[in-house]
């Protein structure tokens, strides 16, 4: 299992757009991949579990994944939110 704290940066948040981007590029590995924020945890390959967490900017989550991919699941989505969702 990898895992790694990552903190939104966009001014919009986790919300809409960019969770389905998210989602999406969750959805390309084969490994279980989580999001947790407080004490809730929820796939980052649901939607509506990844908006229910209601995450805004500056807000810091963990991603954990385990599988066969693990490593560049991990690395995928901390690039995907560190660019911003290039918004």
């Amino acid at each position: 299992m990898v895992s790694r704290d990552v903190t939104i940066t966009n001014e919009i948040g986790l919300h809409a757009r960019p969770a389905t981007f998210f989602v999406q590029k969750a959805n390309s590995y084969r490994s279980v991949i989580k999001v947790e924020k407080d004490d809730r945890t929820v796939s980052a390959k649901s939607l509506l579990g990844v908006l229910s967490l209601g995450i805004a900017k500056g807000m810091t989550i963990t991603l954990r994944a385990e599988g066969p991919d693990e490593e560049e699941a991990i690395d995928g989505l901390a690039a995907l939110i560190e660019s911003g969702f290039n918004e």
